[in-house]
């Protein structure tokens, strides 16, 4: 009988050893599996991140002005403004042989009347 529990023992060891062999390869093989997916998600998200950051590119080149926006380019206005007032200040003064021009072309369209 003694050789009935070595043969059982014998047979068990194999199978331990068999199951921790195939454990081993289907770790593996799940941890490749794993790391595929990781990087298959890695490359949606940077391709997410890029598409959604050229969507807000281009929203923001559409959205309507805002109240703050109206209100610098009304400051800006104001500033040109300022600026074309001084800068005909600078410019030499009319003639005023021009306006007895204007004056008979004026009487001539009162005439027309």
């Amino acid at each position: 009988m003694a050789k009935g529990p070595d043969n059982l023992r014998d047979a068990v060891e194999r199978t331990v050893e068999a199951t921790l062999g195939s454990a081993g390869k289907s770790r593996s093989a799940a941890q490749g599996a794993l790391d595929d997916l990781v990087d298959s998600v890695d490359d949606l998200r940077k391709g997410a991140e890029q598409r959604l950051a050229r969507g807000r590119r281009s929203i923001e080149g559409r959205r309507p002005a805002t109240y703050d926006d109206i209100k610098e380019l009304q400051a800006e206005l104001r500033a040109i403004g300022r600026r074309i007032d001084r800068l005909e200040e600078q410019l030499p003064k009319r003639r005023s042989s021009s306006s007895p021009k204007r004056s008979s072309s004026a009487g001539k369209r009162s005439s027309k009347s």
